[in-house]
């Protein structure tokens, strides 16, 4: 019987963990991937944040809509998450083409050292930041990385993205929110 009882526990906690595995490592884009309901969920107020950047200066959310105005894609991301690194010269090709928003991306729950190695090694263009005392990630929490914000000029969330995005996605994400 003690037996039995153990098989079962081991067979529901291989299929939850297979359920969560399966959640984490999805990169296909989906409107499932899209979340709401959390701390700094769509429509909310993104919440303000200020990091060091890769140019040597700094980034605060809060001083770039009052000052630029510009919408913000926010691309949360670390030099270990492998989907965070095939994503990234998707992001950057869209940067390039999408001048009309800021992109930054900002590293979480990586080392300044690690992230900054990693940035030179893609040699992104647009604005690189460090989550140095992981005020970004705790104020976003997302769920798994990567993770993106598409932030109003007024400062709203209007969409959480979990997951790898492509240039086509982007495009058609900016296309839906800013015609």
């Amino acid at each position: 019987m003690d037996l039995v009882r153990r098989s079962r526990v081991l067979v529901i906690g291989l299929l939850a963990f297979s359920v969560v595995v399966s959640a984490c490592a999805s990169t296909n884009e989906t409107e499932a991937d899209t979340l709401v309901g959390q701390a700094g969920a769509a429509n909310e107020l993104a919440p303000d944040f200020t990091v060091p950047t890769a140019s040597g200066g700094t980034f605060s959310l809060s001083q770039h809509l009052a000052n630029d105005g510009r919408p913000v894609f926010l691309n949360l991301w670390a030099s270990w998450c492998f989907p965070c690194r095939e994503e990234m010269p998707d992001i950057e090709a869209s940067s390039l083409e999408f001048t009309d928003i800021l992109f930054i991306g900002v590293a979480v729950q990586d080392s300044r050292a690690d992230a900054d190695a990693f940035r030179k090694e893609v040699a992104v263009t647009y604005e690189i930041g460090f989550d140095e005392d992981d005020s970004v990630d705790i104020a976003y929490s997302p769920l798994g990385l990567p993770a993106s914000y598409i932030i109003s000029s007024e400062g709203v969330i209007l969409e959480r993205i979990f997951g790898k995005m492509t240039e086509q996605d982007l495009a058609e994400k900016f296309e839906a929110h800013f015609g």
